[in-house]
């Protein structure tokens, strides 16, 4: 596809970009080096760069684009909405009709009694709104001590203080004095990387009681929460073994701890269900979700809460929390928008009738790959290990290397696959056709041939 004339030539904008533009989780001195992509139109699974190349996005964004690009429908509804009431508030006893009724939208579809909604306008606030949020319950109940939520070693909640603390990733911790108090880690289910020689279903159970070990070691008059995403998203798409969430959902319920499900990836068709805690059966108190609220076409997000914890919240007078932008009017829109077609197009059952079973059975397919150690998928997320000696799931002596290596190979021919660490991981829009699913595979298979070659040839293809 050639370029449209609507944008600067590649190497002005790259320039300018380098000069004014800070990039999020970004080696700026290599990117000032080699120039920035500059992405300049989109539809369907399909990316175009300032070049007029297309690159196939595994990654639908960033986890979010669910619909897919280009819908036209979204676009509308935000243009009436901003011609209608493009802002206002819903602060001081005051809402509007896109507020009201995506709220009322997301009651129906959430599982169990949460049926309340706070609004954000990213998943890290509404991470940051559950932490206020449950200890200033615990003090309405009239146990101010239950201060400290446990998290996960190598969880990801959102990049504020609040947020960034509630994850487990010891990179963001070593920047900017986190994790900020009375927040703590247990490690991750994750067999693969650590199950040693234990089975899945051993080791999901011996990972669930870290949980209660730790309400032991911090006391269960301490303990606010236990947060956690349904599969470990930007952690490399860790999906726990079937004996984990039981476990961990029976020990919040026992020990009097709320239980807060992140869904900001897992959300609105991911998994298969419209949300993680549905696929894992998970009973949550609070629901993180974002994302694929707006399929990205909006920044958007919130907490869904239970409503006997949402209740006590409003009995206790004023809840001295919120943003500017909470239930923004165009956001909510584009959101219910999304929704509708998520619902009446029937993507989300697609998801688990079709072209989730369809995508899993071809990356299962690439555990084949002399250099993948293992590939799972659940719903339309997936994940491969990366490993010098697949047969002992060894690790790279130089962790990372070879991931970084796949993953530029990846867009060199069009693909966008991340890397974390040394696993190469995928969440294409819910809207990918099988067509297109065979050339995602097709792509990742001559990648790792290429990053296997290229990482034998540097010295990194050791254990």
């Amino acid at each position: 596809m050639a370029p449209k004339d609507n944008h600067l030539p590649t190497a002005e904008m790259q320039a300018l970009d380098a000069a004014h533009h800070i990039h999020p989780f970004s080696d700026s001195a290599g990117m000032r080096k080699r120039g920035a992509r500059v992405i300049t139109e989109a539809e369907g699974v399909w990316l175009t760069d300032s070049d007029g190349k297309r690159i196939l996005d595994g990654m639908a964004g960033l986890w979010c684009v669910n619909i897919g690009y280009g819908r036209e429908e979204l676009a509308d509804v935000a243009a009436r909405q901003m011609r209608q009431l493009p802002y206002y508030n819903t602060f001081f006893m005051t809402s509007h009709p896109p507020a009201v009724k995506l709220s009322a939208k997301l009651a129906e579809l959430a599982p169990g009694d949460l049926n309340r909604v706070f609004y954000s306008g990213s998943g890290s606030e509404a991470n940051d709104t559950n932490i206020r949020l449950v200890r200033h319950y615990w003090q309405l109940m009239g146990k101010p001590n239950k201060r400290t939520i446990i998290a996960r070693r190598n969880g990801y909640h959102g990049s504020t203080m609040g947020a960034a603390s509630l994850g487990g990733m010891a990179a963001m911790h070593a920047q900017g004095g986190l994790p900020i108090p009375d927040i703590v880690h247990i490690d991750p289910p994750h067999w693969y990387a650590e199950g040693g020689d234990m089975s899945p279903e051993e080791f999901g159970r011996v990972r669930a009681a870290q949980l209660d070990q730790m309400i032991d070691r911090l006391g269960e008059g301490n303990v606010a929460a236990f947060i956690a995403e349904p599969v470990q998203g930007a952690g490399g798409v860790v999906i726990p073994p079937d004996s984990y969430w039981p476990e961990i959902g029976r020990i919040c319920r026992e020990r009097d701890i709320l239980l807060i499900a992140d869904e900001v990836i897992c959300g609105f068709g991911r998994t298969g269900s419209w949300f993680g805690s549905q696929t894992y059966d998970i009973d949550p108190d609070i629901m993180t979700i974002a994302k694929g609220l707006s399929s990205g076409y909006q920044p958007i997000g919130g907490s869904i809460i239970r409503e006997s914890v949402a209740q006590v919240i409003e009995d206790g007078g004023d809840f001295n929390h919120g943003y500017t932008y909470s239930s923004h009017p165009v956001a909510a829109a584009v959101a219910l928008e999304n929704i509708r077609i998520l619902d009446e197009e029937g993507i989300v059952d697609r998801v688990a009738t079709h072209i989730g079973p369809y995508l899993k059975e071809r990356w299962l397919k690439l555990g084949d790959h002399p250099m993948v150690g293992e590939a799972r998928m659940v719903g339309l997320m997936g994940a491969l290990e990366l490993s010098p000696d697949k047969s002992a799931r060894a690790p790279f002596a130089s962790p990372g290397a070879v991931g970084l290596i796949t993953r530029e190979r990846c867009f060199a021919n069009g693909l966008v696959m991340r890397h974390v660490g040394d696993k190469m991981i995928i969440c294409p829009p819910l809207i990918i056709s099988e067509s297109e699913v065979d050339t995602l595979i097709e792509l990742a298979w001559q990648c790792l041939d290429e990053a296997m070659a290229q990482a034998k040839a540097e010295g990194v293809f050791t254990a």
